[in-house]
């Protein structure tokens, strides 16, 4: 098991930052970590790494007591900040090279996650002179260079253009085929894109662990068309993927569907076939970030 957190707390004075948190990781899952401004996300990514020492609780990673030996377990983990902590008048290979002067890692390591993040064509520059995509991607070959276990990114996508966030989202996914990452962030399509799993804390409690397909509700898709005139069921049921139907006013149909693809313009193909104008289509699948703010309401 990659990460164990078994009921750890966390005070600031009399502030409770978190209360009795518990959750598991294994190796290869993606973890979305979510949560309200002040919900005890950073505390409880700074304990994983042994910056600062919970009040009460166990926690391992790889296996390693992290209160006990955190040097050690450090050794297990890669992490970025959100406020990524780069040297800008240092080049990107220089600064790498001072970071694996920490974990005694081999120039050949250097190039090789110079390569495996997609710095090649700038590491050349000095950091001050990179885009944020490419200083994320700096951060990120920081993390990585000692090949650790497991993988600790806050917030590593904040300020990235589409671009840059299609390009970070790849190498995260990438990843995490070997690695064990926790990812928080507030952008909730990012969590859709890129994690298996989504833990979700509020006020240092936490209040949802569950796997991300089981809340998209598998493959269900809800769909409410109105066509420009009635037709009859017969021509409804001839839509593909389609498990019930339901005709709720005049021309307004409540389709549910299971399926991956979107089937909305399989609807428009049927349209289209029968001769039929489609006058209003809503998909009233439920959202990871409807969910979100359901959960996390006052």
């Amino acid at each position: 098991m990659s990460i164990k957190v078994q009921s750890v707390s966390k005070t600031y004075g009399q502030q409770l930052a978190l209360n009795q948190v518990s959750f598991t990781a294994n190796k290869g899952e993606i973890i979305g970590f979510l949560g309200p401004n002040g919900a005890g996300k950073s505390t409880m990514m700074k304990i994983l790494t042994g910056y600062i020492l919970p009040n009460e609780g166990e926690v391992s990673v790889a296996e390693i007591d992290v209160l006990s030996d955190a040097i050690q377990a450090q050794g297990k983990i890669g992490y970025l900040p959100e406020q990524n902590p780069l040297y800008a008048d240092m080049y990107v290979r220089e600064y790498l090279g001072f970071q694996a002067s920490v974990f005694k890692v081999s120039k050949e390591r250097i190039e090789e996650v110079i390569g495996q993040v997609g710095l090649t064509p700038e590491v050349h520059k000095k950091i001050g002179q990179l885009s944020k995509g490419y200083q994320q991607r700096v951060g990120i070959a920081a993390a990585i260079l000692h090949n650790p276990e497991v993988l600790i990114l806050d917030e590593p996508t904040t300020g990235l253009d589409p671009n840059q966030l299609q390009e970070i989202r790849a190498l995260i996914k990438e990843l995490g085929k070997e690695k064990t990452i926790l990812f928080s962030t507030h952008i909730m399509q990012e969590v859709e894109a890129v994690c298996d799993r989504v833990i979700i804390i509020k006020k240092g409690e936490l209040l949802l662990d569950k796997p991300l397909q089981e809340l998209k509700g598998s493959n269900q898709q809800n769909v409410e068309v109105t066509f420009d005139y009635k037709i009859e069921e017969q021509f409804i049921q001839k839509l593909s993927n389609l498990t019930s139907f339901k005709n709720n006013f005049d021309n307004t149909w409540h389709l549910t569907f299971n399926a991956e693809e979107d089937m909305r313009p399989a609807i428009f193909d049927f349209a289209q076939e029968h001769g039929l104008k489609i006058l209003e289509l809503s998909s009233q699948n439920q959202s990871l970030e409807k969910l979100f703010k359901e959960v996390t309401a006052s």
